[in-house]
């Protein structure tokens, strides 16, 4: 836990930015406000602003480390129990987060920290959800998708439009089922895989859905070299064998043809990459963030109080191929403070290059020193 002092400073700074920053909130007076403390994300709900001033008046007296508000837009935001708020509609919302990966970087520096590796594979897996599914699967435009960067370890992907903002919770767990690969039945794309002696006839890249996508992927992923097949969960010498007969394999499955990929146990084998092929979703308590109509997610350009960065909004796909979160999310470039260092990794910020410490004082830019005390693993000195 941070000691009060800790508490004093940092809300002193979080003040400071909200003072200086803009937050406009489309539909403000709809939506219904979650705040959190430095232990908890959402301590207390059920607030409502009828406009962007109040809400500026409401972050400049508490400096909360965390705000969020929901996805929902209500009759009466700030009424309760739920069922008084009188719901009008909902955002579609994605939540991604490094944590759900579950990479091997992690298994090295633990889940509460964020190396190079946890942002560059969430952003990768944003821009997939967005690119491979959303846009072609679903049809949804570029325009109608807003990103946020999390202020931490992921991103939010809003989806604004119109047809799928009266949708109920069943209709968009049909939706997050979708892009997470549940449920999905591999006999429908190769219904010879469990006959013995005849052709494995399989989808083709010109297919819809997820039997074109599954073909394209290993296409691209063969043209890619053997570490894109093992990020599937191919093992080393399966993927040897594919690069070594890709040429024909290619071929095979352009024209549906998939007895070119010679692969035991060929059920349990694409089922595994189907998995992999899917996005991986964060849960919010016991709850997906997609299918909850009635979730609170972090406020667009806010501060996280985990890591003293801005939930940036990203103003398009363009923009997020290009968004370095450890530099372009940074609110605090102003002055140093001196911190005292229990143990840290290595870490880059605006451009620059932080070894490991441990147990030594140090003199750092603001921005890095608030990192490390948000991360609980330094103290104000």
């Amino acid at each position: 836990m941070l000691d009060n002092k800790t508490i004093l400073l940092v809300k002193e700074y979080i003040k400071y930015y909200y003072k200086n920053n803009k937050i406009e909130i489309k539909d403000i007076d709809k939506r219904e406000f979650g705040f959190g403390d430095f232990e908890n994300k959402i301590s207390f709900r059920h607030y409502a602003f009828k406009n962007d001033n109040l809400l500026k008046n409401y972050f400049i007296n508490n400096a909360p480390p965390f705000v969020s508000y929901s996805s929902a837009e209500y009759e009466f935001p700030d009424a309760r129990p739920m069922d008084n708020k009188k719901w009008l509609g909902a955002e579609l919302i994605f939540d991604l987060d490094a944590d759900d990966l579950h990479l091997a970087c992690q298994k090295e520096h633990g889940n509460l920290w964020v190396c190079e590796n946890c942002l560059s594979s969430v952003k990768n897996e944003t821009i997939r959800l967005i690119e491979e599914f959303l846009i072609p699967d679903f049809g949804f435009s570029e325009s109608e998708i807003k990103i946020n960067f999390s202020g931490n370890r992921g991103y939010h992907v809003h989806v604004l439009n119109k047809e799928v903002f009266k949708l109920g919770s069943e209709a968009r767990r049909n939706i997050s089922n979708y892009i997470s690969g549940i449920g999905i039945n591999i006999n429908a794309f190769f219904p010879t895989i469990d006959q013995r002696g005849v052709v494995l006839r399989g989808p083709k890249p010109t297919n819809g859905g997820w039997g074109g996508k599954l073909a394209s992927s290993m296409i691209k992923r063969l043209n890619n070299g053997e570490n894109s097949l093992l990020e599937l969960g191919i093992e080393k010498s399966e993927a040897r064998m594919l690069i070594k007969n890709k040429t024909d394999i290619i071929f095979g499955i352009s024209i549906g043809n998939w007895d070119k990929v010679r692969i035991p146990k060929k059920s349990e084998f694409w089922k595994k990459v189907i998995k992999n092929l899917s996005i991986k979703q964060s849960d919010s308590i016991d709850k997906n963030v997609t299918n909850d109509i009635h979730h609170l997610i972090r406020v667009p350009n806010t501060i996280h109080g985990d890591s003293g960065l801005v939930a940036k909004e990203i103003l398009s796909l363009n923009a997020l191929e290009k968004f370095d979160p450890m530099k372009d999310a940074i609110a605090f470039k102003d002055g140093t403070l001196k911190v005292y260092v229990i143990k840290s990794n290595k870490f880059y910020m605006n451009d620059n290059e932080f070894e490991p410490f441990n147990n030594v004082y140090k003199e750092l830019p603001t921005y890095a020193a608030l990192y490390l005390v948000l991360k609980r693993v330094a103290k104000l000195v």
